[in-house]
């Protein structure tokens, strides 16, 4: 007798809805508190069986839930949450947790489910380091910008660059010089908070490097494409590596987000702009990598510089960012499975 279902997964319960197939009895109602020891024992209940299935949306909180599945011994499906959206046609009335967890149970007894690529752990490991890194660096430049800010406002010289000791100790001394006591307060706050963040950069950093050196793909990656450092080459192996994940490089540009839209009537968005879909992590690294061939010993400075002088270096830098993603979709679909293992 096999079972499918599906869940539906929020901060304080997930709505459960299966069938067993053979008898036609559907059975549906709340996981509560959702956690990984409440629904690792609620999973009890399908021990020794080998033909249960449930489908989960690719949202917030899938991984602990696909994990405890496959724990378990049930087959997790993980499901694109736009697609199985408009699996269910116009909304006609009000949409329930219950009505969710009832249609991934239909869609995966009709073999509809839009399967998302479940990544191993190592992969989701390195996603969620790449976006400590990523929200570290924001961080950063954000206060870097306020000292900036606070310096203009007070009528200041800007100072040397904050990246180096000399430069921040012209800071305290301008600081200290021109500045009134609450400007003194904000400046040394943002001095603080910028050293703790370089602490914490530099430990992440350190381990990103650690592990690309390690990931196959991320190796190769960083030996044959230009401008793709051991970060950015992490961030593509882990999101665009594996067998069979796209079947055309030109799917891997509009999953990183980086393809231009059109014009469309029911859309909101005008055309040329980026669809900005998909990892931003993925899409920040590309972005960088994409810069560096404005250096005039880059492989492919002279299209840069082309497109520069026709439209501006941003267009230039994204122009080559897709370049990037088309040449490392090859590289890691040549390598196949084989750029996920990990080396000495």
């Amino acid at each position: 007798m096999s079972i499918v279902g599906g869940f539906d997964i929020h901060r304080k319960q997930i709505t459960f809805d299966y069938l067993e197939v053979e008898t036609g009895q559907v059975w549906c109602g709340q996981i509560a508190p959702a956690d990984r020891a409440q629904l690792a024992g609620w999973l009890e209940r399908f021990a020794g069986r080998g033909d249960v299935e449930f489908a989960v949306e690719g949202c917030t909180g899938w991984r602990y839930v696909a994990e405890e599945l496959t724990r378990a011994g049930v087959v997790a499906h993980l499901a694109e949450p736009a697609d199985t959206a408009a699996l269910r046609g116009p909304k006609r009335h009000a949409k329930t947790d219950r009505a969710d967890a009832r249609h991934l149970r239909q869609v995966l007894a009709d073999r509809r489910v839009p399967e998302c690529w479940i990544p191993p752990g190592q992969v989701l490991e390195c996603r969620a380091l790449l976006g400590l890194y990523r929200d570290l660096r924001v961080e950063h430049t954000a206060w870097v910008q306020r000292i900036h800010a606070v310096l203009f406002h007070q009528g200041v010289a800007p100072v040397g660059d904050l990246r180096t000791v000399q430069g921040r100790d012209a800071l305290r001394v301008a600081a200290a010089t021109h500045l009134s006591a609450a400007g003194q307060v904000q400046i040394a706050t943002a001095l603080d908070l910028l050293a703790t963040l370089d602490e914490h950069l530099d430990a992440v950093h350190r381990r990103l490097v650690h592990a690309a050196r390690h990931l196959a793909g991320a190796r190769v990656l960083t030996e044959r494409l230009y401008g793709v450092g051991p970060v950015t080459a992490l961030a593509l192996t882990c999101w665009l590596g594996g067998a069979g994940r796209f079947s055309s490089a030109r799917k891997a540009v509009r999953f990183a987000g980086l393809d231009v839209t059109v014009y469309s009537t029911g859309g909101k968005r005008g055309p040329g702009h980026l669809s900005r879909q998909g990892p931003a992590v993925l899409r920040w690294c590309l972005y960088e990598a994409g810069k560096a061939h404005a250096r005039r010993t880059a492989t492919d400075h002279g299209y840069y510089a082309q497109v520069k002088d026709r439209l501006d270096g941003k267009r230039a830098a994204l122009s080559e960012a897709r370049k990037i993603v088309r040449h490392a979709c090859h590289i890691l679909t040549e390598l196949g499975d084989d750029a996920l293992t990990i080396t000495n």
